[in-house]
């Protein structure tokens, strides 16, 4: 199983696209999952179908390295959908990679999925009792056994029946032979959006900037407790029953998403500037430069910058040929590229007050060591803004954030933080002023890992399951 980030950074979840309508939709979908890289780089996977027959490849990996021009062009068909996986439940390898496949009564069924089932448990015992047998540790299967069991009501039905027995988060995307489906759980923790291609064709993916590469138009999102239909007929929308309090991962805008997406109505390149601006204004520090560690903090440092009047610097180099921390396979090795991946500007910056904006303060494990080397470069003053509240709580819907024992902020004051990352100031975003910074009310996120108000309850046990590792979240 694996445990939370080593590097002190949270991991990323999944990202998922699929293509409907479109003669080389296995492309396509490659193309969005390559945009969606940064939300998964364990392992990789694309089902297609050309109307009868499914074809598939999923492998370990990055995306480039997964697919080969030979291995696209096998994957034939006009409706494909795609995953990349960071594991946050189940074990990293092959028998875990999306999308999953399974046959029933001669009906072939895919489903990639991003988000956390937070009543895994009980389904899987359930499901057991009932003569199912798992191939996978993933959450995700159980939906397809799910789906199985109700399929004598009609696909549409049996949809409906699967939804009101799982519980959390959950974006899916559902393929047959002849259609694609796609599902948002009613809290809407998680992003996923419409775009139609110029052919008229339809995608489905994590983010906009996966439309964006594959010159796709963005139509909407798609709907909290929304269930989009997809097929020859065009597009069909059932609603589930019970459309909980929405709930959208603010984590998304704070730190996973990708700048240059929209994510829940909001552009994350803006949201990331004004957190940084209003930063500014709840934290002010006298100094002589404002710096981010690239790639962390890159846009509140802007923000911050511009607010204060403080000119914004890159102190500090990045080797860009390094691979995240995070994927080095040893303690050892996740050390050295910490060290190696980023470099001060020694020259510049001795003698320097500088104050460094991070997006995010998990473990303290990263942050420690970068505040030691500039320290060792002869900075004379080192503040930390931080572009979010101090992160206290578990995630149990799809993020890989460590335990609440593991978490710096669960146990210690922002004083001790300080003091145990060697700084000489260290200031939050205040939630409020996370909340401006998203325009948006109290009501639309999900603050859970600031404030331990989880949206849904998850079952007794589960959290033992959740540090283990989702299904393909």
């Amino acid at each position: 199983m694996i445990k939370g980030s080593d590097s002190g950074r949270p991991r990323e979840e999944c990202g998922i696209c699929g293509v409907f309508g479109h003669q080389d939709a296995a492309r396509l979908t490659y193309f969005g999952l390559y945009a969606l890289q940064h939300r998964g780089q364990e392992s990789a996977g694309i089902v297609s179908s050309d109307g009868k027959k499914v074809h598939q490849h999923k492998g370990m990996g990055l995306v480039a390295d997964v697919f080969t021009e030979e291995r696209l062009g096998s994957l034939e068909g006009h409706l494909s959908i795609g995953h990349v996986r960071y594991s946050t439940t189940g074990e990293s390898n092959i028998v875990n990679a999306q999308p999953f496949t399974a046959t029933h009564l001669g009906s072939t069924l895919s489903v990639a999925h991003n988000g956390n089932l937070v009543n895994i448990r009980a389904l899987r015992e359930e499901l057991e009792k009932g003569g199912s047998i798992f191939q996978s540790t993933m959450d995700s299967e159980a939906v397809v056994h799910l789906l199985a069991r109700h399929a004598h009501l009609g696909f549409e039905q049996a949809i409906l029946e699967t939804v009101s027995k799982i519980k959390g988060a959950y974006s899916m995307l559902l393929l047959t032979e002849d259609k694609v489906v796609a599902v948002r759980d009613p809290n809407g923790f998680r992003p996923l959006c419409l775009g139609q291609l110029n052919n008229g064709g339809y995608v489905v993916a994590s983010e906009t900037c996966a439309l964006d590469l594959i010159e796709a138009t963005y139509v909407r999102d798609i709907e909290p407790g929304e269930i989009l239909i997809i097929n020859a007929d065009g597009l069909k929308s059932l609603m589930m029953a019970d459309r909980g309090r929405q709930s959208c991962c603010i984590f998304e805008q704070v730190y996973f998403a990708r700048p240059d997406s929209d994510i829940f109505g909001l552009n994350v390149y803006q949201s990331r500037k004004r957190m940084g601006e209003i930063l500014a204004r709840e934290c002010q520090v006298d100094a002589d430069l404002v710096m981010p560690f690239p790639d962390s903090g890159n846009y509140a440092a802007i923000g911050y910058s511009q607010a204060s009047g403080i000119p914004l610097e890159m102190g500090v180099i990045r080797n860009h040929y390094v691979g995240r921390t995070f994927i080095q396979p040893t303690q050892s090795m996740r050390d050295f590229s910490v060290k190696v991946k980023l470099n001060p500007i020694r020259t510049f910056l001795k003698g320097k007050r500088v104050i460094i904006v991070e997006d995010s303060i998990i473990r303290g494990t990263t942050g420690r060591s970068r505040v030691r080397s500039l320290r060792d470069a002869g900075v004379k003053e080192v503040h930390m803004m931080v572009s979010c509240p101090p992160t206290k709580f578990p995630c149990y819907y799809g993020i890989d954030f460590p335990s609440g024992g593991e978490l710096i902020a669960n146990g210690k004051s922002v004083e001790e933080i300080r003091d145990h990352l060697g700084l000489d100031t260290l200031c939050y975003l205040s939630i409020e002023g996370l909340l401006e910074a998203t325009g948006s009310q109290p009501d639309k996120f999900c603050l859970a890992c600031y404030t331990g108000d989880y949206p849904v309850a998850p079952d007794k046990g589960f959290h033992k399951l959740a540090l283990g590792g989702c299904n393909g979240c």
